[in-house]
Parts: C-alpha cells; sequence; structure tokens
C-alpha cells in the first residue's frame, strides 16, 4: 500500500465515509467532502499533509465547512488532530 492510500483510508475512515455514506447529511457537506477528496488525490503523501494542516489552520472557506460539519454532528479534520499527528509524522513520511 503506498502512504498516499494509507492516509487516504484514514481519513476515509474517520471523516469523509460517514458524511458520505449518511442519509442526512447536507449535500453541500457531501459536495464538499467530494471536492476535498478529489484534491488529496492528486497529491503525494507529504503534500497530503500540508493540506491537512492547512484546512486545520484555516482558511475562510475552511473554517466555514468545519462548522457545518460540526453543526451536522459529523467528524471534522480537528477532530482527529492527535491522532493524525501521531500516525502521519515526519518519521512516517520519511519511511
Amino acid at each position: 500500500m503506498t502512504k498516499e492510500q494509507e492516509l487516504m483510508d484514514y481519513l476515509d475512515m474517520k471523516v469523509f465515509n460517514p458524511v458520505l455514506t449518511s442519509k442526512t447529511a447536507p449535500k453541500e457537506l457531501k459536495r464538499g467532502i467530494n471536492l476535498t477528496i478529489m484534491r488529496m488525490k492528486s497529491l503525494t503523501a507529504e503534500k497530503m499533509v500540508q493540506y491537512f494542516w492547512s484546512a486545520i489552520i484555516g482558511t475562510e472557506r475552511s473554517i466555514g465547512f468545519a462548522k457545518l460539519m460540526k453543526d451536522a454532528e459529523f467528524i471534522r479534520f480537528e477532530d482527529v488532530l492527535e491522532e493524525f499527528r501521531l500516525k502521519f509524522d515526519d518519521k512516517w513520511l520519511k519511511s
């Protein structure tokens, strides 16, 4: 398995799939998740990690999207921050 696939599998399980498989998730959340997946799949593992941290730091768009996810009671990047930091650190990237 590639590092990119490992990282995407993790985010699919923790963040993306709960929204995409939900019958009650707002369409705009599903659309946003699909856009995020498309963007991330075109990146290297290192760039995927950078993308994650950029989303955490927040742009106007990512902050608003995180609020929508929280209001809809879905797990966000912010909610998996500690586990992500431990799992996908520099040592993992270089291994």
